[in-house]
């Protein structure tokens, strides 16, 4: 019998179950079966997923149910970080944030912002005065104030927990050289984590970076986190992207992670997670959305659908991962898929454009694939 059988029939069985009529152990067992997601993972950790702009707008009907049946902690694609709503100085886009979190209120849902500081997609006014020339770290500083202050003070107590500092490490460890670096200097992270505090002391205050099962990006990570809890800086978690492919990152590697961030004292959450199927024409092993190339033949193998060896391999790197998930239910507290379905996910433009992906539990067309089964059984173990 299917997940989503018994979603449909729980009831029927349920009401066979009573009056005068008995039960068998085989019915009563289906009735007590996790029926989704969230239900399978209850106690463990939140399932989530990242919901676009025609979700939060309602516009996707059948996304929108999915949504609330399977998940109880949502994220935002792209709707709250800093160039889409403060495109302007003293301009910001509220709206499609405001949705988002409304969203969140109204399901119940564990609700995050993503993302505070971050090197792309900030709005190139922030690092400049009115005639282009770069500003001074003061000045920066006080526009980083005063955006985190408008942002996450307007959502204080709506938003549960805040991505405060994305992607500061290069793959190698060392801090990347962004502008925020370039004029404050790594003082910046210690301030955004201290201007998140002081903007709503209740949310969740976390870093989240890609790549970081590599040994060297986990030792600068762990670092990060030690100086900022060291100078007293309220750090809650650490945010590990699950961008994983078929066969890359081990688990050995991703379980050294959770330990070594567990170690910290903070929550270990996996954010942005799916699993990329199709050929990489670079070799890279990350998320650096810079990273683009220009379509070319024999990167795009599954045009037409995804052939059942290739189906089976994606449940069974799925069913892996939720297991170890599972082992560390003491030390996760959240696992967010990065978009809805396959339909959704970024994967199918980047690093290419026009590639048809298949990196969720969801095909395009809302159904649940054979990972999605396995990723049940692996958590209701």
């Amino acid at each position: 019998m299917s997940v989503f059988y018994k979603k449909r029939f729980a009831p029927l069985l349920l009401l066979a179950c009573t009056g005068a009529y008995s039960c068998s152990s085989s019915e009563q067992a289906a009735e007590e079966t996790p029926t989704s997601l969230k239900e399978a993972a209850e106690g463990d950790f939140y399932i989530g997923a990242a919901l676009n702009y025609d979700q939060v707008y309602g516009r996707e009907e059948e996304a929108v149910a999915l949504i609330k049946e399977e998940f109880n902690t949502i994220s935002p694609e792209n709707m709250l970080k800093m160039g889409p709503i403060h495109p302007e100085q003293n301009v910001y886009n509220f709206e499609p944030a405001d949705k988002y979190v409304a969203f969140g209120e109204e399901n119940d849902m564990f609700t995050i912002g993503h993302t505070l500081v971050w090197h792309s997609q900030a709005p190139d006014w922030i690092f400049v005065d009115k005639e282009g020339n770069t500003v001074g770290r003061d000045t920066l500083l006080q526009r980083m104030e005063d955006h985190i202050a408008t942002v996450a003070g307007r959502y204080k107590g709506k938003i549960d927990g805040w991505d405060v500092v994305n992607e500061a490490l290069e793959d190698d460890g060392s801090l990347r050289q962004t502008k925020w670096l370039e004029i404050i200097g790594e003082e910046y992270l210690q301030k955004a984590f201290e201007f998140a505090k002081e903007a709503d002391p209740e949310a969740e205050l976390y870093y989240n970076d890609y790549s970081l099962w590599k040994p060297a990006k986990r030792e600068a990570a762990v670092h990060l986190v030690k100086n900022l809890q060291e100078k007293g800086i309220q750090v809650d978690g650490v945010g590990m992207q699950g961008h994983y492919g078929i066969d890359y990152p081990s688990l050995e590697d991703i379980e050294a992670s959770i330990n070594a961030f567990a170690d910290l004292g903070v929550k270990v959450m996996i954010t942005e997670l799916d699993v990329d199927l199709l050929p990489n024409p670079s070799n890279r092993q990350g998320a650096d959305i810079a990273m683009t190339f220009e379509p070319q033949e024999g990167f795009n193998p599954y045009a037409e659908g995804l052939p059942d060896s290739v189906q089976q391999k994606l449940t069974r790197r799925y069913a892996d991962l939720f297991e170890l998930f599972h082992k560390h239910r003491d030390k996760i507290s959240r696992v967010t898929f990065w978009g809805v379905a396959d339909k959704h996910s970024w994967l199918n433009d980047w690093p290419m454009e026009g590639r048809r992906s298949y990196p969720l539990l969801f095909d395009r067309d809302y159904q649940p694939k054979p990972a999605y089964e396995a990723v049940m059984e692996a958590v209701s173990e």
